[in-house]
This record gives structure tokens, C-alpha cells and sequence, in this order.
């Protein structure tokens, strides 16, 4: 794990107690839209407190959710002990995924690509463990495509990184397309800043 890795990893458990009031900003209905269109054996990257585990539908199999967090997955395991579908917790970093190739038939992210030190790479992890024909959803905040609105966030960014881990000026859709990932459907939830997108 990098030094980079690590200092997120201690600022997401310094905040863990708090989380959910910052990831309150995802309605439940975007969460439960989007995780309708899970199957299968479902990787969840970054499963934070599980705020996402309420929604998950019967055609999904089994949830293995990992965070680099301890205090975030023990606060998970809550949500994972009512859940409608059978969840396994895990400490992992997104950027080293220790399962064999082709595992997943979903993977899921929300609000997790701000945070990861190397995004790319966590992206081409997803890639890796994904099986042929699967699907990637991701509920994702990212760089406005507003000129002035994106040089805001950029002029922020350095400061909400330090308080809270997350950045708020990645250019998830560039770094989607480099790790060797298409969109294959794209919703715009606040402008271009909040998108839901199924890849392949």
C-alpha cells in the first residue's frame, strides 16, 4: 500500500463515525435506480458503511464489499447483517484486488473514484476482475465540464482533500476511457458533476 494510500486510509477512519452524513448527499433513489441493474456474484468497491446494501435486488447472488477502511467495514457490517442478500466484508485496497481474474458478473462504485490515490489503476482492477459480458456501475461525483465551475473545484480541491479525503476535481470520464473502459450508459444526475454510468 502506498504512502498515499495510507494517508486516505487514516483521513476515511478518522471520518467513519461521520460518513454518512457526508454520503447522504446520494438519494436513495439513485442508489436503488442503478443497483436494480445488478446480477449475479457483485463486487462492491469502496462499500464505505454499506449505505448501498438496503437496495440490492433478489437477482443478485452474493456481496463481497471491501474498503481500505476497518472503521468504515465495521460499520458496514451492520447494514450487512439486515441486508436482503448475502454480504461479505473485506479490508482491500481497490488499487490491489486479491481475487483471480474474470470473478465478478457486477461491480459496483459510489462515490469512490474521488478517493482512490491511483483511480487508473483501480479502474483497470475493476477491469480485471470483471467477467466476460458483465457490467461496471458507478454513481460517481467528478470535474465539472463547466470551464468556470471546474476551475472552482480545482482552486477547492486541495483543501476538501485534507479534510475529508475525497476529491472533488477528478476527471473520472478521461480516466475511465485510459484504463481501457467504455460507457456504455450514461445519466446525468447534477449536471456533469454527479453521473450514474454503466461501462463494459
Amino acid at each position: 500500500m502506498s504512502k498515499q494510500t495510507e494517508l486516505i486510509k487514516r483521513r476515511y477512519n478518522r471520518i467513519a463515525p461521520v460518513f454518512n452524513t457526508m454520503d447522504n448527499m446520494i438519494r436513495s433513489s439513485w442508489r436503488r435506480e442503478m443497483l436494480a441493474k445488478a446480477e449475479g456474484e457483485v463486487l462492491e468497491v469502496g462499500i464505505g458503511t454499506g449505505a448501498n446494501l438496503p437496495f440490492y435486488p433478489s437477482k443478485v447472488t452474493h456481496v463481497t464489499g471491501i474498503d481500505f477502511s476497518p472503521k468504515m467495514i465495521k460499520l458496514a457490517q451492520k447494514e450487512a447483517e439486515k441486508a436482503p442478500v448475502p454480504v461479505k466484508l473485506i479490508e482491500m485496497d481497490a488499487e490491489e484486488l486479491d481475487f483471480p481474474d474474470a470473478s465478478f458478473d457486477t461491480v459496483v462504485t459510489a462515490c469512490v473514484f474521488c478517493s482512490v490515490p491511483d483511480p487508473i489503476q483501480g479502474l483497470k482492477e475493476i477491469k480485471r476482475v470483471l467477467k466476460p459480458g458483465g457490467k461496471i456501475l458507478m454513481l460517481e461525483h467528478m470535474r465539472s465540464d463547466n470551464t468556470a465551475l471546474g476551475k472552482l473545484m480545482d482552486a477547492a480541491n486541495p483543501l476538501i482533500v485534507r479534510i475529508w479525503g475525497a476529491n472533488i476535481n477528478r476527471k473520472t470520464m478521461e480516466n475511465i476511457q485510459v484504463a481501457g473502459l467504455k460507457v456504455k450508459q450514461e445519466k446525468q444526475l447534477m449536471g456533469s458533476i454527479r453521473r450514474e454510468l454503466t461501462l463494459k
